[in-house]
């Protein structure tokens, strides 16, 4: 056990205590956990800073806005709902058209439309959110992924995760939805995680299920050795979030639209550590050289320049 874990230490790797004391609590002031805890207030302070999202539709705060939903989404025949500080995935709802009695997923089931009031119901209640409190739901467009992506996923929207340390990308890997996930991109829900360079943005290694992988188990496609679209500009928009948010440790996830283009999600200020295992690197190690350095690293373009030179 002890050789194990000189081992992992050998290996940089960034256990969940270490992240927890060293990282989340030193460098993400509780004062700012709104900001991105909340995904509306998230969206604000990225489109105040120029930064894409995906446009919204609808936002259902009350009860008596789950009446009649329906009706008022009959111009939409595709869109997502999720709620406004969920975590995880939980609670999101990939919509790709509708029935006469309800809604298509992502995974070609039909749900009722009385579920889907029933499932914005249990939103609001807090079902979904951070430490249960009351929620809202959003309703936003439902992205379409870029070409790169259409032999890598059978539904649902890849996206890039990228963890950003005061400012400085240190890793990040690509997430591909799979059936099994019914459209949602989060890997403890049956998603793969690939590994990214952060010089080239070049996939590397393939995760599923905690296991290694090369192809996606839905289409057979190699899900390595393929460089990401518009990685100069998710590199961009990614490290700003440390700026704007006030928060220094955090995740930034990233889709890329086939009409709108790269389109920030979400931030996390609570990312996992899973990203290690698709990297096959650990996050300790580039923690401490940006630690080591960041007195250096001046501008925006600073940081990116180091995290390239150091983290292929």
């Amino acid at each position: 056990m002890f050789g194990l874990f000189k081992t992992y230490r050998e290996l940089g790797i960034l256990g969940m205590n270490s992240r927890n004391v060293d990282y989340i609590l030193k460098y993400n002031p509780r004062s700012k956990y709104p900001l991105v805890d909340d995904k509306l207030l998230t969206k604000d302070i990225a489109e105040k800073a120029g930064i894409p999202t995906p446009p919204i539709y609808e936002v259902v705060s009350f009860p008596s806005q789950t009446i009649g939903f329906a009706d008022r989404m009959a111009a939409y025949n595709e869109f997502v709902v999720k709620p406004a500080q969920g975590s995880g995935g939980g609670g999101i709802l990939v919509i790709g058209g509708r029935t006469a009695t309800g809604f298509k997923r992502a995974s070609g089931k039909i749900m009722p439309f009385n579920d889907m009031q029933y499932h914005l119901t249990n939103t609001l209640s807090g079902l979904y959110s951070l430490g249960g409190q009351p929620d809202q739901a959003i309703v936003q467009y439902r992205v379409h992924p870029d070409v790169f992506f259409s032999s890598m996923t059978s539904g649902g929207v890849p996206d890039v995760r990228v963890i950003v340390f005061q400012g400085v990308p240190v890793m990040a890997m690509l997430r591909l939805p799979t059936r099994e996930s019914d459209g949602k991109a989060n890997l403890h829900a049956g998603g793969i995680g690939t590994g990214i360079s952060i010089a080239t943005g070049m996939t590397t290694h393939g995760v599923y299920r905690n296991a290694p992988i090369g192809e996606h188990p839905d289409t057979n496609a190699g899900i390595t050795g393929r460089t990401i679209p518009a990685w100069d500009q998710i590199l961009n928009m990614s490290a700003q979030f440390c700026d704007i948010t006030g928060l220094g440790y955090i995740g930034v996830d990233i889709i890329i639209d086939r009409d709108k283009g790269p389109m920030m999600l979400e931030v996390n200020a609570r990312p996992g550590i899973a990203i290690q295992v698709a990297n096959q690197k650990g996050l300790k190690g580039r923690l401490e050289l940006v630690e080591q350095h960041i007195h250096e690293l001046k501008t925006l373009d600073d940081k990116i320049a180091f995290a390239r030179e150091h983290f292929a």
